[in-house]
């Protein structure tokens, strides 16, 4: 009779840690109007009210009318340390999934006026490497992944508006940032032989393009 009552017993609590369990899992496959609020107000602090970007002693990025699946999948790989910052990681690490995709659907629906800031008289040359590469150092054009208005889609971003500083800081840095781990690679493998196969004046010059469009 002992053993039947511990069986019982085993059993319930079995039950019980499933339900618990269980109820953790629902409740981070969704997230409260709340609490997406507040983290929206919290990534203003850097980013912007509407997501447009902030030029300070280091330019952030604008995240409005990004592609949803690469600004989750940007999330992601700060969290599994693939991409390297010390404020992202912070950041991230403790979205669930749920607010990774919370996200990542608010800044898509925005679409403030781009902080501009570009030098205009690079946009041409910017321009014609985006639509036509460079065919001597096997670079693509950039339209062929990014759209011909460099809006993107899917897991290859919007360009489009992005401040034309962080593109720069981002293309010149690309494997000391992107692609951390080499034994989970990811898209961001596909832009490291074409950030190389750019000169310096080549990327501020498509950075300026990129700066200059809506």
């Amino acid at each position: 009779m002992k053993r039947i009552i511990l069986t019982s017993l085993s059993l319930a609590a079995l039950v019980v840690i499933a339900s618990a369990a269980a109820s953790r899992a629902e409740e981070s496959a969704t997230v409260s109007p709340r609490d997406l609020d507040a983290k929206i107000n919290y990534c203003k602090t850097c980013h912007g009210t509407n997501g447009q970007g902030f030029r300070g002693a280091y330019p952030m990025p604008r995240l409005a009318g990004q592609q949803t699946e690469y600004l989750e999948n940007q999330l992601q790989a700060f969290i599994d340390r693939r991409r390297t910052n010390p404020v992202m990681f912070n950041v991230a690490h403790v979205l669930s999934p749920a607010m990774l995709k919370g996200l990542a659907t608010h800044f898509k629906d925005l679409n403030p006026k781009p902080l501009g800031g570009a030098p205009r008289e690079l946009a041409n040359a910017g321009k014609k490497i985006y639509d036509e590469g460079v065919p001597e150092t096997n670079v693509a054009p950039c339209s062929s992944c990014h759209g011909p208005e460099a809006k993107g889609e899917g897991a290859f971003p919007r360009l489009a508006g992005q401040l034309n500083d962080y593109v720069f800081n981002k293309l010149v840095n690309w494997s000391r940032e992107r692609g951390q781990d080499k034994s989970k690679p990811d898209t961001s493998a596909i832009m490291e032989p074409i950030a190389h196969g750019l000169t310096e004046p080549q990327i501020k010059a498509v950075a300026a393009y990129l700066g200059s469009l809506e």
